[in-house]
């Protein structure tokens, strides 16, 4: 990096080097311990030296490799004053992991390819300002009968009420986990 590595970093540079982070442990390189510990390291680093430092051990960057299928396990983490927000188009993973401070998360499926009937989503949110948004479409079925506040199963924590029933062919969201604020599940129309 050499003359650069004093320079000071951005947020989209932040963000990059988190990518390369999730990433290792989706390979297996790094486990969730190292992970928690560097994006910690990560969101207070100032420098591009200090970014470089936290991958240093990890492989160079590889040009993205284009999948037919997803990954088993999709993990959406964020540690500081960063938003966890997974939007647009995307592919979804059977098993997803939702772990945040107290910041509000927003996952989005409207506009995700899912191909599968059923996804496991584990959320761990233990801050009572720590909400969850998911946004599904019409015909999804949510199901959160295994979320826990306080150490027992609160429905009134997860707010769900479809505006019409579930299609009886439609993708099913088991949702588990523990959580200190709410859950939010929108339903909307898609185009």
């Amino acid at each position: 990096m050499g003359d650069q590595a004093e320079l000071r970093a951005g947020d989209r540079d932040r963000d990059r080097t988190a990518d390369r982070l999730r990433a290792a442990v989706g390979e297996g390189r790094i486990t969730l311990d190292e992970l928690t510990d560097r994006l910690d390291r990560l969101y207070a680093a100032r420098t591009y030296g200090e970014l470089e430092a936290l991958v240093a051990d990890l492989p160079g960057t590889r040009a993205p490799e284009v999948r037919s299928e997803p990954a088993d396990d999709l993990l959406l983490f964020t540690r500081g004053t960063r938003a966890v927000r997974k939007t647009g188009r995307w592919r979804v993973p059977p098993r997803i992991t939702l772990d945040c401070t107290w910041r509000t998360a927003v996952v989005d499926f409207r506009y995700a390819d899912c191909p599968h009937r059923e996804i496991g989503m584990t959320v761990r949110c233990d801050s009572m300002f720590g909400d969850v948004v998911i946004r599904v479409p019409f015909g999804w079925r949510v199901v959160a009968d295994e979320v826990t506040s306080g150490g027992w199963i609160r429905h009134r924590r997860v707010h769900n009420t479809s505006p019409v029933p579930p299609d009886p062919d439609g993708v099913v969201l088991r949702l588990s986990g523990h959580i200190g604020g709410d859950i939010w599940v929108r339903y909307h129309r898609v185009p």
